[in-house]
């Protein structure tokens, strides 16, 4: 009875083992949604800061808000994503400026939108899987007379969960500014793009 328990205890031990080997790298990432509602949660405790009150803080708040994005978001990912077939015509030099542009631009776009929060309630509903690697993290922004969907899509890298694309109102943010993009490099150089988007971001 010994043995068998003992041949038992090692058969258990290996199916572990194996199983631990072939399991999905996203099992040990963390949920999406937990990774997500985090981030949202530290974007929360910034905006009810008392001591961030005041046009005053305003410049440390939207300092603190943006170093939250910085690990929130796969800004690359987001930049390839929007400009799709068309990331390919720029070159390496032209892409890594494109990203850090696009970021400032979206940085100051939106961070006069969070900063107008109004102690709305926010909550997180569930996850739904797009592909192996990428999932879709659902929420809700509960307003007094109305309710705001807001999607967050992630996908795994280098071991964790970033954002690459945000969906509010079943209009995403990628392909809200692809088209403006895309009509850019339809009949310009990659150059002018990236003009416009320093002029844009006031570099």
């Amino acid at each position: 009875m010994i043995i068998e328990n003992k041949a038992m205890k090692k058969y258990l031990m290996l199916m572990i083992f194996i199983l631990w080997l072939v399991m999905p790298a996203a099992a040990f990432a963390g949920l999406p949604l937990d990774t997500v509602k985090g981030h949202a949660d530290q974007v929360l405790d910034v905006l009810r800061d008392p001591s961030l009150k005041g046009e005053a803080a305003k410049k440390t708040k939207k300092e603190k808000l943006r170093a939250i994005s910085e690990k929130m978001f796969d800004f690359t990912e987001l930049s390839k994503r929007t400009l799709a077939q068309n990331w390919n015509k720029l070159n390496p030099a032209q892409q890594q400026e494109f990203t850090e542009l696009y970021k400032t631009i979206l940085g100051d776009a939106y961070n006069d939108k969070i900063l107008a929060y109004t102690d709305e309630k926010i909550t997180f509903s569930k996850e739904v899987p797009l592909t192996e690697k990428t999932v879709e993290v659902r929420s809700s922004v509960l307003r007094k007379t109305s309710e705001v969907p807001i999607y967050y899509r992630v996908i795994l890298k280098d071991g964790s969960w970033k954002v690459y694309d945000v969906v509010v109102e079943g209009v995403s943010l990628s392909s809200n500014y692809r088209s403006q993009f895309k009509e850019i490099l339809a009949n310009k150089p990659p150059e002018s793009l990236i003009e416009t988007l320093r002029k844009k971001a006031g570099k």
